[in-house]
């Protein structure tokens, strides 16, 4: 064949073309499984972190999980137990591999629904936490807000963030915003579930307590704002119970 004439060129440039993708989905198969640990891992380091636990070795984060971790639920909006999930299924059930996000957006639809929900234990003390999605400046955003044993003080909280600006939005996924969660309380005087709201530095509301949003990012601040209130008005019926009980 003629190296030099158009037809040797363009069947070249077609078999590099064919290697090069057949290469990449091999690479690609080969790394699915890594990827979706590392998936896995970072989910349960958000889930202690919303419990103010901090694991530096990656290879002791699952042994942690599983100490603190005592039940994975499913809840319906009745806030019934429909699942629970304990010991060798800790992080390998529906409970865990639940799109939240999917899940959180097909409630606004009106049908029945499901939701996880994490029971841990901390010093001895019972905590429940809860997993929330929403929407911030340029994508989405989720968050792990644990509560004490009450079903109504935050004991810790974690944030994430797909794309918000850096400097400001983003600031959301910082240890100094989500501490400043600790220790308010999502149910008014009636018992009611509120939620805690998170507003202009120096503003303040009356009806819920507060915390101060991201200078600068206040779209994003919003955007947490209503994520808090409309992930844990799905969950009131349980905590509802569990404040009851308590």
């Amino acid at each position: 064949m003629n190296r030099e004439g158009n037809t040797y060129t363009i069947l070249y440039a077609a078999i590099m073309v064919v290697l090069v993708a057949v290469a990449l989905a091999l690479t690609s198969q080969l790394l699915k499984n890594f990827k979706q640990e590392n998936v896995r891992v970072d989910k349960m380091e958000q889930i202690l972190r919303s419990l103010n636990i901090v694991v530096s070795n990656k290879t002791e984060v699952a042994k942690t999980y599983r100490a603190i971790i005592k039940k994975e639920l499913l809840v319906n909006e009745k806030g019934e137990v429909v699942s629970s999930f304990e010991g060798n299924d800790l992080a390998a059930n529906n409970a865990f591999n639940m799109n939240t996000a999917n899940q959180f957006k097909s409630i606004s639809s009106g049908s029945e629904y499901i939701l996880p929900l994490y029971v841990a234990e901390v010093d001895g003390n019972q905590k429940f936490v809860l997993p929330m999605n929403g929407n911030g400046l340029w994508g989405a955003i989720w968050g792990y807000l644990a509560l004490d044993a009450d079903a109504n003080t935050i004991f810790g909280s974690d944030f994430g963030h797909a794309g918000e600006t850096p400097g400001l939005g983003a600031e959301i996924a910082t240890e100094h915003f989500a501490k400043s969660f600790v220790g308010k309380h999502i149910a008014n005087a009636s018992g009611q579930v509120i939620g805690v709201a998170v507003v202009k530095g120096g503003k303040f509301v009356d009806e819920r307590e507060f915390v101060d949003g991201i200078s600068g990012g206040t779209l994003t601040s919003n955007g947490v704002d209503e994520m808090i209130s409309y992930c844990l008005k799905q969950y009131t019926p349980y905590l509802t119970k569990s404040a009851n009980q308590e």
